[in-house]
């Protein structure tokens, strides 16, 4: 029985340490960030780091590869749909969320620290390519439109645009208005008419949806963190029993 929660402890770590480092990495970059500062941010010792990663360089690696958690599990949509939602969550989370914030600084800063890992670049591109070749297989592209070479554009213009916003806008304020920009010059070009019309390309709509999926994993969370106490308190009593 005591099993589960001690592999919860560890999960739990993990992440710790992990949005830490992405809170720390956002605010000072690679150079800027010490270990001690990442431990103290995240109240854990070294050793607990050094059981979950090799090095600070191991850490960066491990937040720059992080960053679909910050949006994938959001998502409810299918086909194209589902690839329009990645890029409106990742437009608004951007602002919001540190973990995601720290893995695009780190992968565009990698260079400087002796790293050069396209595996960020790569995931999305597979990600948004399997959203689109659920839309070709459901009529929705356009005759001559190749899921992979899309998704790889599709991968690099996000790339560039939040680049552009983070200069051109305070805190990337208008990266939304900006991927809805791409979509409105974009689909015309790669889905069939009925696609396009019915193709929801809206901030609002996607900051409803965050809310109410916050909502709602907020109290999941709740009632799982009572069920580890319950498991908990059942060993404590069958241990004085």
């Amino acid at each position: 029985m005591a099993q589960q929660p001690k592999q919860e402890r560890a999960v739990q770590t993990r992440e710790s340490l992990l949005r830490a480092a992405a809170d720390v990495f956002d605010e000072v970059g690679f150079a800027g960030a010490s270990i001690s500062r990442i431990l103290k941010r995240a109240g854990l010792t070294a050793g607990a780091l050094y059981f979950h990663f090799d090095s600070k360089e191991d850490l960066a690696r491990a937040v720059m590869n992080a960053q679909p958690q910050s949006i994938i599990p959001w998502l409810e949509s299918e086909g194209l749909q589902r690839l329009v939602d990645i890029t409106m969550v990742w437009a608004y989370q951007l602002r919001v969320d540190p973990l995601l914030r720290a893995g695009v600084r780190l992968t565009g800063e990698q260079g400087s620290f002796g790293v050069k890992d396209a595996a960020p670049y790569q995931e999305w591109s597979q990600i948004m390519t399997e959203c689109l070749e659920s839309a070709r297989e459901r009529g929705e592209l356009q005759a001559g439109v190749e899921p992979a070479e899309l998704a790889e554009f599709v991968v690099e213009a996000c790339t560039g645009m939040q680049t552009y916003s983070a200069v051109a806008s305070e805190a990337r304020a208008d990266l939304s208005d900006r991927a809805v920009r791409m979509w409105r010059l974009l689909l015309p070009g790669v889905a069939v008419p009925a696609v396009v019309a019915r193709t929801e390309v809206n901030p609002d709509r996607i900051r409803a949806l965050l809310r109410a999926a916050s909502a709602a994993a907020t109290a999941a969370n709740g009632q799982a963190r009572e069920g580890v106490e319950e498991s908990v308190d059942g060993e404590r009593t069958g241990a004085a029993g």
